[in-house]
């Protein structure tokens, strides 16, 4: 049939010209992300979350202090997601430009939300400034914004503590020994610590403990894990 029949089985080019990129599918990018929080229970909490929520996020560097952060193989990063309140005498300020200078971006979060707090860091070079009091899942439509990148739709599970009294919560009613334990426990202090804050044997803290989660499981709040009982904590008020 002429020169340009093609014989036996041999395989033909269909795509020409066109770019590989066309053709498959592109890797979705992830924003390489940091994040400073001094309250570690807390830290490991926001991470966890970020990790299971926001596959857009890669959180590289978990840091408790400056020092840890700044000093870390994985800094900079593109963007840092910063407690505005740390015990280290590093101010605001000193924080954004180091994290700026090196590169990155940097969203404030505090629980201070106030206009002196939100100036001062938005005058240092901070790109946004969030209330810890706001959903985890707006907070990190805040940095995407930053990013300049689009959310991923899925549907996620949210962090944000409920108002206390909220509909179909039930607040576990508490001794004065388990509130003043599940407040100790929470604030980042250890069974062992707990029991010498409040100058009672190491067994009877635990017993405190266990006694608040048997009464949030009793409340259908389950809290086994330390997360989840930070979250309750955070949900009724005791969260200092």
């Amino acid at each position: 049939m002429g020169g340009d029949e093609v014989e036996g089985d041999q395989s033909v080019d269909v795509t020409g010209d066109i770019p590989l990129s066309v053709i498959l599918p592109r890797p979705s990018r992830r924003v390489r992300l940091a994040i400073l929080d001094d309250h570690e229970v807390l830290l490991d909490s926001l991470t966890g979350w970020i990790g299971a929520n926001a596959p857009d996020f890669d959180v590289v560097l978990s840091a408790a202090s400056w020092v840890q952060l700044v000093h870390s193989a994985n800094f900079p990063t593109e963007v840092v997601l910063l407690d505005f309140q740390i015990r280290e005498p590093v101010s605001i300020e000193a924080r954004v430009r180091t994290c700026r200078a090196a590169g990155a971006k940097v969203v404030v979060m505090s629980g201070l939300d106030t206009v002196e707090a939100r100036d001062r860091a938005l005058d240092a070079g901070a790109s946004a400034f969030v209330s810890k009091s706001q959903p985890l899942r707006d907070v990190m439509d805040v940095v995407r914004g930053v990013m300049g990148v689009e959310r991923d739709n899925a549907p996620h599970h949210d962090w944000r503590p409920l108002p206390i009294g909220a509909q179909n919560q039930t607040v576990p009613k508490l001794s004065g020994g388990e509130e003043e334990a599940l407040k100790l426990y929470v604030a980042g202090h250890s069974t062992n610590e707990v029991a010498a804050l409040m100058n009672v044997r190491y067994e009877t803290a635990k017993t405190y403990l266990r006694r608040v989660r048997e009464k949030y499981k009793q409340a259908n709040r389950p809290a086994s894990r330390k997360a989840d009982l930070i979250r309750r904590a955070a949900e009724d008020g005791y969260l200092e």
